[in-house]
Formats: C-alpha cells, sequence, structure tokens
C-alpha cells in the first residue's frame, strides 16, 4: 500500500526549522550532536491506544528497542498526552510529533490535513479494534425514559464531532431516518465535557469512544442506548507518523512498531496486569480498562494493517466528506504498511489472518490475578450468585453483537431456561419481537433464575 498526507504548520515556523542545525527529523527531533528526541503523541485515556502509548510507555519497550540500534546515536523520547486525536494531527503538521495515534475518523482527517498542508503522514500500523464498531456507545443517563435511537429526534446530544463516535452516531441516526444536521441538537465536547453535560442533564445523550460509555455505566451515572456494534462495520486505532520522519529516520520508525508489537504480546499474555498498568497511569477503574482490553474485551490487539480495516476507512470519507470535515481522502495513498511488514516478519501474514477471539463470560473475582471465563452466560450468572460479595467485576457478551458489557449493567431476557444479555434495549427488544414467550428480567431475577 502507499503513501498519506498530513496536517497544518505555521510558515514562520517551518521557516525557522530550515534554520536550525539538522540533528533529527524536524524541530520534533530536537537536539544537539548525537541526541534525537523522538516525540510521540498518544491519548493516554483513549485506551485501545494502549499498545502504541500508555501501556508502551509504562513497559519502557521503545527506548529498549532504541538502545538496541546501536547507531550511535542517543534517543530520548517525548511523551506527549492528548485528550483527542485533533490535537496530535495539529502538532505533527506543524512538525512537532513524529508518531501519533488515534481513532479511524481523526486519522481521515490526519490525513486530508497532511495533504493539504504539504506534511503528509501515514497509517503505519493499527492498536485496537473491532469489526462490528463495538467500541463506539450511545448511553443516556441512568433515569431517561429515551429506549431507542429513534427517541434522539429533537434531542441534545453530545459528541465530538470529527471523532469515530461522531460517526456511530451520524451513522445511527441515518438509519434510524433522522437528519443527523437537522434532526438532533449536536454539542460538540470533549468527552470529558460531554460526560458532565449528561450527567448535569444539559445533555439528553452521550456519543463517545472508548472509554467513556463503559465508565459512566461502571460509575452508575449512564446506561447504554445504542450499541455501535448493531452497525455491523469495523471501527479501529491505529498509528501515524510523518512521512518526513519515516523517510529519515526508518530504523526508529521500526523500533516503534517492534515495540508495540512487544506491548501487545505482553497485552495478550497478561491482559489482568495489563489492565492495572493502564489504570494506574490514567486514574480509569481497572475494571473498566479490562472491559475494552481484557482477554475477551471489546478491543482486539492486533499491529496487522487488515484489508478489511482499510476497506472500512474508506467508507469512512463519506462520513466525513458530508458534515464538510474533509474533501476527498485518497486512502490507499494514506496507508503505508511497508514498515510494519519489515518490523514484524516473518509473523506479519499470521498476524494478518489472525481473527478475534470467540465472545466469552468472565468473572473478575476481588484479590485474584486473573479472571475465570463460562461457556455460557447462565453459568456465569450461577458464580456471581454464589460468590456475590467476592466479585470484582463479571463480565457477559450481547447475545446478538458480542460486545461484552459488564453482568449488572445488562439488558437480562429469560427465553425458557436460557438467560440472555444485551448491552442495549434495541438488541433486546428486537430478540423479543423474534422469539415470543422470551421477557426481559432484572438482574436480581437472572441471578435468582441461574441459582
Amino acid at each position: 500500500m502507499k503513501t498519506p498526507a498530513k496536517k497544518p504548520a505555521a510558515i514562520a515556523a517551518s521557516t525557522a526549522l530550515l534554520l536550525l542545525p539538522v540533528t533529527g527529523c524536524g524541530s520534533a527531533e530536537a537536539g544537539s550532536g548525537s541526541t534525537v528526541t523522538v516525540t510521540v503523541g498518544y491519548q493516554s485515556k483513549t485506551i485501545n491506544t494502549v499498545t502504541a502509548g500508555t501501556l508502551l510507555r509504562s513497559l519502557g519497550y521503545f527506548e529498549k528497542q532504541l538502545d538496541a540500534l546501536g547507531d550511535g546515536t542517543t534517543y530520548k523520547v517525548d511523551w506527549q498526552d492528548y485528550a483527542t486525536g485533533a490535537p496530535i494531527t495539529a502538532q505533527m503538521t506543524a512538525g512537532k510529533i513524529d508518531i501519533g495515534s488515534m481513532g479511524d475518523f481523526p486519522l481521515l482527517i490526519n490525513a486530508a490535513r497532511g495533504e493539504q498542508l504539504g506534511r503528509p503522514t501515514h497509517l503505519v500500523s493499527v492498536t485496537g479494534y473491532n469489526l462490528r464498531g463495538g467500541l463506539n456507545t450511545i448511553v443516556t443517563a441512568p433515569g431517561s425514559d429515551l429506549a431507542s435511537v429513534e427517541d434522539l429526534d429533537g434531542k441534545k446530544v453530545s459528541t465530538s464531532v470529527g471523532s469515530a463516535a461522531d460517526g456511530t452516531l451520524v451513522r445511527a441516526l441515518q438509519r434510524a431516518g433522522i437528519d443527523p444536521d437537522k434532526g438532533i441538537e449536536k454539542l460538540n465536547q470533549q468527552p470529558a465535557v460531554g460526560a458532565s453535560a449528561l450527567t448535569a442533564g444539559s445533555a439528553d445523550a452521550l456519543s463517545q469512544f472508548v472509554a467513556w460509555p463503559g465508565l459512566l455505566a461502571y460509575q452508575g451515572k449512564a446506561k447504554a442506548l445504542y450499541d455501535g456494534a448493531q452497525l455491523d462495520l469495523p471501527t479501529f486505532h491505529g498509528v501515524t507518523a510523518r512521512e518526513d520522519f519515516a523517510k529519515k529516520r526508518p530504523a526508529v520508525l521500526e523500533a516503534f512498531l517492534k515495540a508495540q508489537a512487544e506491548a501487545t504480546g505482553y497485552l495478550d499474555a497478561h491482559p489482568v496486569a495489563a489492565a492495572e498498568k493502564v489504570a494506574g497511569a490514567t486514574g480509569l477503574p481497572a475494571e473498566v480498562v479490562y472491559l475494552y482490553n481484557g482477554a475477551h474485551g471489546i478491543a482486539t490487539f492486533d499491529p496487522a494493517v487488515k484489508p478489511r480495516l482499510v476497506a472500512a476507512l474508506k467508507e469512512d470519507v463519506s462520513v466525513l466528506k458530508a458534515a464538510k470535515l474533509t474533501g476527498d481522502v485518497d486512502v490507499d495513498a494514506f496507508v503505508d504498511d511497508r514498515y510494519v511488514k519489515k518490523a514484524l516478519a516473518p509473523s506479519y501474514a499470521k498476524q494478518l489472518a489472525a481473527a478475534p477471539p470467540p465472545a466469552a463470560s468472565e468473572v473478575w473475582p476481588k484479590g485474584a490475578g486473573g479472571t475465570r471465563s463460562f461457556g455460557t452466560p447462565a453459568e456465569l450468572l450461577a458464580y456471581v450468585a454464589q460468590h456475590e460479595d467476592g466479585i470484582r467485576a463479571a463480565y457477559v457478551p450481547d447475545a446478538t453483537t458480542g460486545t461484552l458489557w459488564f453482568a449488572d449493567r445488562a439488558v437480562w431476557v429469560a427465553d425458557g431456561r436460557s438467560l440472555l444479555p444485551f448491552v442495549a434495549p434495541a438488541t433486546a427488544r428486537a430478540y423479543l419481537g423474534a422469539h415470543g414467550g422470551a421477557r426481559v428480567v432484572t438482574y436480581a431475577e437472572a441471578l435468582g433464575r441461574a441459582s
């Protein structure tokens, strides 16, 4: 695949860069003599980027890979934390960040800005993805009467315009027959601001990316209204690098991608420990981190740039164009998997063909360094009923979308002897409509039936 484009840089700044001694690749690699600083932009609380950000930083794998280059250069890594992808893109197109990570819609904006400004960037690897779109969720207040996307007509909905969560909102509204521009009052807010707006009642609903919906549900401050996996469209986060940086220091970029692969291996082998590390670095509850990044979490982590994800990225362009956030984006030119192929060889082909693990129900017992998996949600409920005081968290996959959710926040349906969990009321209602005799039960009733 080919080469991308990127973001806005001030003329004065770029002129000044030309006058500086070349010790690295632009101001992002500032240094003197044989010392080079590599600047990495990441989003600590966007926890599907942890293998290229929070977890990677805590493990120190990138620094170790740089030390192993043995090229006579002393490398320093400047980790810069942001709330969303937009400021990372701004800094990249200004030549101040070398490598960044963000979601699929921000990646396209990253590509478009770079192309406009003559500062191209490229998608070089993937971090976390969900093939059905389950990384984004629309939530409402716990006591809200809203029960479906159709109910959002005329309501105030908070989201971050240009984000993957905004894309989910737009598509969900369109499928419900609601004009995403005129049918709702869209509040363009940062995730934390939107969460506060929902809690305060100044927003009727919130459409956000990981980990905000899960966090609010865990805290009892929100309930799911729409599971992004209902769209059945892949969503992912990825790593983007400035083209000039990649060309000048390919060994450094490859070292980063090798380190990312190592961090991915650590997360896969030690999912609970990884969740605890990310929790410690971000302040997020480890139980929320595990919901997304656990052994059977909503996200699958794999650096390979899968064709299905690239195809989804191409479909996303039309949403951003309709919102007038970008023009056409040459996705094939933006995607450049040469570096990750080289970094991960000979395992790349195997990773490219790998599929997400099957959904499963899990319990995280208090004081345990690992979780317990169960064949069915009913088996998990039976275990929880017998050990209620010893449960740190319990997770179950939606019976139709497979999206993992907290067992005590799920919508439960009893169908004969079966007990089935759903993330949102709409997916539960769809099941009820196709299965006469099935009915919604409370979590307490579900526990009682299973015990």
